[in-house]
């Protein structure tokens, strides 16, 4: 949980910082709802993702799930701006499923933090392998990173595509072409 306190008295300071009044009309409240804004979109840090995934289906004759387009932000570590895009998941099930509800829920509980997209990319593959002790994973990664796009750079609309592998999808190219493919449509 975040520190509302705290977060209050350094976004006064930083206001202060930039030559701001914090006390003025327009940005009185402005510590407190940015401390709320906080508390909400990094509190991932109190979730763990295999909880999420821990409610499983039998189900012996799935031979490959693909949940496609999880729409997700998230903010960057580096300059603590938002990241955005679209997140597909493929995994090999080992005879159990879990509902695809749950695939989004690990997203969130990820995304919901001081992130770094590889980062994010990696954890959500491993949460999924080892609570579903799934025989492949595959996760790919779509985001716009506003780092890029409002400061340094600022190379509007570029994309960073990251993928993560666990298990047999790792060393299975011609099923990662085929998840890729399918990912396209």
């Amino acid at each position: 949980m975040v520190n509302i306190e705290k977060t209050e008295s350094a976004i006064r300071m930083l206001l202060e910082a930039i030559g701001e009044n914090p006390n003025r009309e327009g940005l009185i409240d402005t510590p407190k709802r940015v401390a709320k804004m906080y508390n909400e979109i990094v509190g991932g840090y109190q979730e763990d993702a295999s909880v999420h995934l821990s409610k499983t289906f039998k189900c012996e004759d799935a031979e490959l799930v693909l949940e496609k387009g999880i729409v997700f932000h998230s903010i960057c570590e580096h300059h603590l701006l938002p990241f955005y895009g679209k997140v597909h998941i493929a995994y090999i099930p080992n005879e159990k499923v879990v509902g695809l509800s749950k695939l989004c829920r690990a997203v969130e509980v990820y995304a919901r933090r001081l992130q770094i997209q590889e980062q994010l990319c990696k954890q959500i593959a491993n949460a999924i392998y080892e609570s579903l002790n799934a025989k492949g994973v595959m996760v790919i990664i779509e985001a716009e990173h506003t780092c890029m796009t409002m400061r340094g750079i600022k190379k509007y609309g570029s994309k960073t595509v990251t993928i993560s592998t666990c298990g047999i999808l790792r060393e299975d190219i011609l099923k990662q072409k085929y998840i890729l493919e399918m990912v396209r449509e």
